[in-house]
């Protein structure tokens, strides 16, 4: 699975700290805190017909984190939707966008890991693209990833932040193994998630997925956790390791990327008959249902 230039998105309009640029004139600071130290938090957004789903789930989550890295400077929601509404329009964007929003602790006095040294005020960029879900709807292939995810009381997952080297790490054995993610455990060898996404696992009807000890707390899992409770589908929370993955009925991965898409080979194992499975299948129509219907208006 390798993602591929749009040609739409050629000439963006992008964000920054309020101020519209085209593509290849954007930049931040090397002073920067996102450039300093990967000292930064961030969210993908997805635009839905003039909508974007879950909107305020996403600034919960990017503010959670903010606070919890004792950013000095945090927009309120109503500035940020602002910002992001702006790049929008300066777009002409309406559906199959995907929004990155990303904010640093902001620019340096001079260059090191202090944050005293921010004085400016936060750097927010709003990075809006022309991109459908990128995971291929029949089926994707995973291997075991050898780096593990982090606990809590190393780098608590809570934190949505940008340093992303551990994914990266994971999805570079992906690449080398021909697969198109991988998935990465905790330090106890339960399944935590993938380098990119959430995993759920299904036994007949019943639906499992990790608790989020070693895994962000997912804007797209608990919205599937949301619908098995508003549809009578059984479901846990639940630690798991790899042999119950191997012998489940179906996989699959979530993520505001890629919205909801089967897994049908990990480590060489064909999962259930190797095709999209029932669970899966409904729970992404229930998915596709809500974001037809629902979500915050920007445009």
């Amino acid at each position: 699975m390798l993602q591929t230039f749009n040609p739409k998105n050629k000439d963006l309009i992008v964000n920054i700290n309020g101020r519209l640029v085209h593509r290849d004139e954007a930049g931040v600071s090397p002073f920067d805190s996102v450039v300093q130290g990967g000292d930064a938090v961030w969210e993908g957004l997805r635009l839905y017909d003039g909508r974007i789903f879950k909107l305020n789930e996403h600034l919960d989550r990017l503010r959670h984190s903010a606070l919890a890295l004792a950013f000095g400077d945090i927009p309120s929601h109503a500035e940020m939707t602002e910002q992001i509404k702006r790049t929008l329009r300066a777009n002409k964007m309406r559906d199959g966008v995907h929004v990155r929003l990303t904010l640093s602790r902001g620019v340096k006095v001079t260059s090191g890991m202090d944050p005293r040294l921010n004085q400016a005020g936060h750097t927010l960029i709003v990075l809006a693209e022309h991109k459908a879900p990128v995971y291929d709807k029949g089926g994707l292939t995973l291997i075991t990833s050898s780096v593990r995810r982090f606990p809590p009381d190393c780098l608590d997952p809570k934190i949505h932040h940008a340093n992303l080297i551990q994914s990266i790490l994971a999805k570079i054995e992906a690449n080398a193994a021909g697969a198109d993610d991988a998935i990465m455990l905790d330090q106890r060898g339960f399944v935590a998630e993938t380098n990119a996404a959430h995993v759920f696992i299904a036994y007949g009807d019943e639906l499992i997925t990790s608790r989020d000890v070693a895994c962000p707390e997912g804007i797209t899992r608990a919205t599937i956790l949301d619908l098995c409770r508003g549809n009578g589908i059984a479901h846990r929370e639940k630690d798991f390791t790899l042999s119950e993955l191997y012998r489940a009925d179906e996989v699959f991965c979530t993520g505001t990327m890629g919205e909801l898409a089967a897994v049908t080979k990990v480590d060489g194992r064909t999962i259930g008959d190797g095709k999209l499975g029932p669970m899966t299948q409904r729970l992404g129509e229930l998915y596709g249902d809500l974001t037809r219907s629902g979500g915050a208006k920007v445009v």
